[in-house]
Order: structure tokens, then C-alpha cells, then sequence
């Protein structure tokens, strides 16, 4: 949830913008009421507004700091101080700025602002995961996650990713659920040792349920 309200307000901030009138005078409404305005436009786009057409707001970045010398007290913009597993997961989706900073907040080095995987990698991660690996979840439900962290160094392909709603991606970055590339070419599972003291591994989903999914081979 709380990437769900970094990204939200995020949202909020880039719409809320004042906007000047056709005249060139500047935007007559009040702060919260810019506000409230962009928070029914994120609504609007989220219901698909009707019949009335909606063009989505290019995609607001999530500014993130990074001490140098203290990493792990890395802060949100809006959502504050975060763990290291939070980073992780923040950037296995979406659009991340990076910033390290020295003790005194003044930024070191900008890092890269990228929106990890394309279009068409998504499709291809359609095409071979079908919906969630963990829990089966359509795939119009998940977020494309990095095998191997994006910050670590992990590349932004069909061989380092895979698909995992946001309840199961949670689970991997937090809950000690562990994902690798199996010798099939398909992300495999390891259950933390609360699920199998043995943490064994399981396949993903679709190779494991086959038969439950739509138009399955």
C-alpha cells in the first residue's frame, strides 16, 4: 500500500499544477482546490472516465534519496524514510529518480530516470507467464518484477523478470519468498521456512496449473 500512496500522490502533485486561463492570467483556484481537481482526474482515469475520452498525464516520476554513507536510510518523497527491501521493490517498477545525497541533503550524483520494462517486454512476459506467478492472478493485475534487483545491477529482460501481482511482489521483497530462473526457462519459487522448513522449490504457476487457465496449450 505504500507504494500505492507514493504513487498516488505523486500523481496528485504533477496534476495539481496551476494551469493558466486561455487569457494568460494566472490559474484563479486555490491550492486544495487544484488538488481535489487532480485527485477526480486520477479518478476518472482509473474508471475510464465514462464515454468521455481521457488522455493519461505522462508518467509522474517518484523521487527517491539516497544517503551516500547511509543507504538504508533512503527517504520517499512523499512517503518518508523506507527499508531497503522497500527500495528494491520500489524500482522493479515504474518511474524512479534516484538522487544520492551527502549528510547535508546536497545531491552527489543523479541517478538514471528509466521506465524498466517496455511494452514489449511486458507482452513477452505475458506470453510466457500467463498471470502471476505466485498466485495465478491475471496478468492485467501484476507488475513486472527483476529476478535480479535493477539496483543491483539486474538487467531489464525476458530472462530477469517476471510477472507478480502486488500482494505476491510484496511477499517476495518482504516476506522471504525467493524467485530464479529455472533450467526451462520459466521463473521458479522458494518458500520461506515459515511455508517449507525444507524450502523447496516450486514452479510458477502457469507451469504448475496449466490446465486452469485460459486457453492453455
Amino acid at each position: 500500500m505504500w507504494l500505492s500512496g507514493e504513487k498516488l500522490a505523486t500523481a496528485i502533485e504533477k496534476l495539481s499544477a496551476p494551469v493558466p486561463q486561455p487569457d494568460g492570467s494566472k490559474d484563479p483556484r486555490e491550492a486544495p482546490r487544484r488538488r481535489a481537481d487532480a485527485l477526480e482526474m486520477v479518478l476518472d482515469m482509473a474508471a475510464g472516465a465514462g464515454e468521455r475520452p481521457v488522455t493519461a498525464p505522462p508518467a509522474a516520476l517518484i523521487n527517491l534519496s539516497v544517503p551516500a554513507d547511509t543507504p538504508d536510510k533512503s527517504a520517499l518523497a512523499f512517503g518518508g524514510s523506507i527499508t531497503h527491501n522497500t527500495l528494491l521493490e520500489t524500482s522493479c517498477d515504474g518511474v524512479v529518480v534516484m538522487t544520492i545525497v551527502d549528510g547535508e541533503r546536497v545531491p552527489l550524483e543523479m541517478g538514471r530516470s528509466k521506465r524498466l520494462f517496455t511494452a514489449s517486454q511486458r507482452r513477452a512476459l505475458f506470453e510466457r507467464d500467463r498471470c502471476c506467478i505466485k498466485c495465478g492472478a491475471p496478468a492485467s493485475r501484476t507488475q513486472a518484477h527483476h529476478i535480479a534487483h535493477w539496483s543491483d545491477g539486474g538487467a531489464t529482460d525476458l530472462a530477469n523478470g517476471c510477472l507478480l501481482c502486488a500482494s505476491c511482489h510484496a511477499d517476495v521483497h518482504h516476506n522471504g519468498w525467493d524467485v530464479y530462473m529455472g533450467p526451462d526457462a520459466h521463473p521458479w519459487l522458494i518458500p520461506p521456512e515459515v511455508v517449507d522448513r525444507r524450502r523447496r522449490p516450486i514452479p510458477a504457476y502457469n507451469r504448475r496449473f496449466a490446465d486452469e487457465l485460459p486457453n492453455a496449450a
